[in-house]
């Protein structure tokens, strides 16, 4: 395969469902559409568990033990933010989470909620930078 870059997801879709691209790992929210109305064909989410969105579409981590690949959304504040108003900020954030229109809303796009503390969330920032940090290494990686 060779790599092509893109700017942005309506050229790349174009060539996609135009046949200049046989292949192509995008994000849920730029594909689901496409999967759905039969445009294209899903191979695999690489997601750790299948898609509730696509429950038929297999992990990539099926085929290959171990993968997995995914993409998430934050609210970061600065670092000396004061600490009441972090708590104050994630219970509001949670209680948007837990409103029943939320979760099919940003299962539209393949969106998953993700409610926690700030501590929940450091780790998953912590565990994502060490995880791609070995991968960096791993294939000596430098920036240009």
């Amino acid at each position: 395969m060779i790599h092509v870059s893109y700017r942005g997801g309506g050229p790349v879709m174009s060539d996609l469902l135009g046949g200049q691209v046989q292949v192509f790992f995008g994000t849920t929210s730029l594909t689901v559409e496409q999967v759905t109305a039969g445009k294209l064909r899903a191979l695999a989410v690489t997601s750790a568990t299948r898609w509730e969105g696509l429950p038929d579409i297999p992990t990539v981590a099926e085929y290959l033990p171990g993968y997995e690949v995914s993409g998430w959304f934050g609210i970061g504040a600065p670092r000396n933010t004061p600490a009441d108003i972090i708590e104050k900020l994630n219970k509001e954030i949670n209680a948007a989470l837990a409103d029943p229109k939320m979760k099919p809303r940003l299962a539209d796009f393949g969106g998953t909620l993700l409610p926690g503390s700030p501590a929940d969330f450091g780790k998953l920032v912590a565990d994502d930078t060490e995880k791609w940090g070995k991968v960096i290494r791993a294939a000596n990686i430098k920036a240009d």
